[in-house]
């Protein structure tokens, strides 16, 4: 990893300043899959959001609170997605201030039909994990204004990483979950990850000029449009290693693939690369590209059309 990359240590626990109304704490759960640890935003003066209140920890939901001092209050809990390193303190959090939690939906909410098929015939997920039980308070829709005193956010439905994944614009910022991170690409794995979507979103984005980016994992993104050209650019090179070792092979699965692309990746990585050439298979298969031979599945033999 980058040493660059590798600066951003914050301590756990303590609410730290990033600009006027804006503080991060980092809670305590860092992991190959989430870096230093997951980012909980304090957004706000007076009434205070709180944008992805992260695991069930109650040392983290001690520090949230002890973070509101003086005429403070927790007016808005923000979740960005319900994987397990984001949205399972929100219930502990809601029931401590009172305030609802605010999300697009439970964790079935805005996945993709090809993607419900999927899961239906029995492909489940990997990676972070996933919240089963999260359920929000309330329903944030695409583009819906939610505010309080002092600020104000604009919803973005922003699928891909996970389906019911909402990113925060707050002005020329944006809190962008675990859509665009500045320490490692963004996790794909069907059926909770769409490639296909993924893209759209990442493309939907690009199409305004941000100041800065604030991610689930690691430090702020000061160059916000560059990072969303640099994740399309590599999910399309790896696109391309793809189509030209299936042109080489003829036919091949998600597994064979990965093993000829991924070639210094160690063994027990392999299912996360496997994954995440599946992913870029059925997103093939949307778009005409490569067929199954068979049904769509994970174990499926893939040709080009």
């Amino acid at each position: 990893m980058d040493a660059e990359i590798l600066k951003f240590d914050p301590p756990a626990g303590v609410a730290q300043d990033l600009e006027l109304g804006l503080r991060r704490l980092l809670a305590p759960n860092p992991s190959p899959m989430t870096f230093r640890g997951t980012n909980t935003y304090l957004l706000g003066t007076k009434e205070i959001a709180v944008i992805d209140p992260g695991p069930d920890l109650d040392d983290h939901l001690d520090a949230i609170l002890a973070s509101i001092t003086g005429d403070q209050r927790i007016s808005h809990i923000l979740v960005t997605h319900a994987h397990v390193d984001h949205s399972p303190l929100s219930r502990k959090l809601a029931k401590a201030t009172g305030a609802p939690v605010l999300a697009f939906g439970d964790v079935f909410a805005g996945r993709s039909p090809v993607m419900a098929d999927l899961a239906a015939r029995g492909l489940a997920g990997g990676g972070e994990g996933v919240d089963a039980e999260f359920v929000p308070d309330q329903i944030v829709r695409e583009g819906e204004i939610i505010s309080a005193d002092g600020w104000e956010v604009e919803a973005i439905h922003t699928p891909g990483h996970f389906g019911n994944h909402l990113a925060f614009a707050w002005g020329d910022a944006c809190f962008t979950g675990d859509l665009v991170m500045g320490w490692a690409s963004s996790l794909v794995s069907p059926p909770d990850g769409d490639l296909t979507d993924f893209m759209t979103s990442c493309r939907r984005l690009n199409q305004r000029k941000w100041r800065v980016f604030h991610a689930g994992h690691g430090a702020p993104i000061e160059a916000p449009n560059d990072r969303l050209d640099w994740l399309i650019a590599h999910r399309e090179g790896r696109e391309r290693e793809i189509l030209e070792t299936l042109g080489k092979t003829g036919a091949a699965r998600a597994y064979d693939l990965a093993c000829q692309i991924y070639t210094e990746t160690p063994t027990a990585l392999m299912g996360a690369a496997t994954r995440n050439v599946f992913a870029h298979l059925v997103d093939l298969t949307g778009r005409g590209i490569v067929r199954p031979q068979q049904t769509l599945e994970s174990e499926a033999i893939f040709e080009l059309t």
